[in-house]
């Protein structure tokens, strides 16, 4: 079972619906696990660059953090984490890279869910993996490569 809760810290409009979030990570979890918790909150790049700061030590709002939920050993629990999408940060994108908004979001949130599976981009080779993995993701709900040009997410 799927559990996802929306948490809208944003006054953009151009927020998805919840019914595409919940498809975004559907897509994203298929095959990887059946039950899941998970929290996304999309936040101004106010508070986007805050948590940024506190947590990656970054000073600048980025397009999505992802939070893996951390259990103690031997705790069984769906909590997969939380996400948190700086709504206007991924509006700009898509329009600098020339991108439907549709498909970028849905590249952000299935990026976030990768992270929270686990997957990173830190060394070339994970790199790799991951983005072969969010190809096939977004591949399958209909929306383009997001790396057409191999610009990686940062």
């Amino acid at each position: 079972m799927l559990e996802i809760d929306v948490q809208l810290a944003s006054c953009n409009p151009d927020v998805p619906e919840f019914e595409q979030f919940e498809c975004w990570v559907a897509a994203a979890l298929a095959g990887a696990r059946d039950a899941a918790e998970i929290a996304i909150r999309v936040v101004d790049e106010e508070e986007g660059r805050e948590l940024n700061a506190i947590y990656r030590g970054h000073d600048y709002a980025t397009n999505v953090l992802a939070f893996p939920a951390e259990l103690p050993e031997g705790v069984e629990s769906t909590l997969l984490g939380d996400l948190v999408i700086c709504a206007p940060l991924v509006v700009r994108e898509a329009a600098e890279q020339d991108k439907r908004l549709a498909a970028h979001w849905a590249h952000l949130v299935v990026h976030g869910v990768l992270h929270l599976l686990g997957y990173d981009h830190e060394e070339e080779a994970a790199a790799a993996v991951m983005e072969s993995q969010e190809r096939m993701v977004l591949a399958r709900l209909g929306y383009p490569d997001p790396y057409p040009d191999g610009v990686a997410l940062g």
